[in-house]
C-alpha cells in the first residue's frame, strides 16, 4: 500500500514539473504566444516584455519584432486570461 502511495506521490509530482514553462511564472494566465500562438517553451526559453504595465511571454526572440508592431493587440490577448483567472 505505501509503495501505491509513492507511486502515485512521484506521478502527480512529476506531472506538476513537467508542466512548468522555465522562465514563465505560474501565475502566467496563457501558455501559448500571443504572436506565434505556438506553445510556450516549445521554441527555447520564453521572452517576457512588458508593455503598460502588462507582462507578456512570447515563444522567442523572433516574435518581438511583430509584437512591437501592434503591442496593444498582443495584449489585449492576455488581459480576458488575467481577468478570468482572477476569478478563480
Amino acid at each position: 500500500m505505501k509503495s501505491i502511495l509513492i507511486l502515485f506521490s512521484s506521478l502527480f509530482l512529476g506531472a506538476g514539473i513537467a508542466s512548468a514553462i522555465e522562465g514563465v511564472p505560474a501565475t502566467c494566465p496563457l501558455k501559448k504566444c500571443v504572436v506565434s500562438d505556438e506553445d510556450l517553451g516549445g521554441m527555447g526559453k520564453p521572452v517576457k516584455v512588458t508593455h503598460d504595465g502588462t507582462d507578456v511571454y512570447l515563444c522567442c526572440k523572433s516574435c518581438l519584432e511583430d509584437f512591437h508592431k501592434n503591442p496593444a493587440e498582443h495584449v489585449a490577448k492576455v488581459k480576458p486570461a488575467q481577468k478570468k483567472q482572477a476569478l478563480h
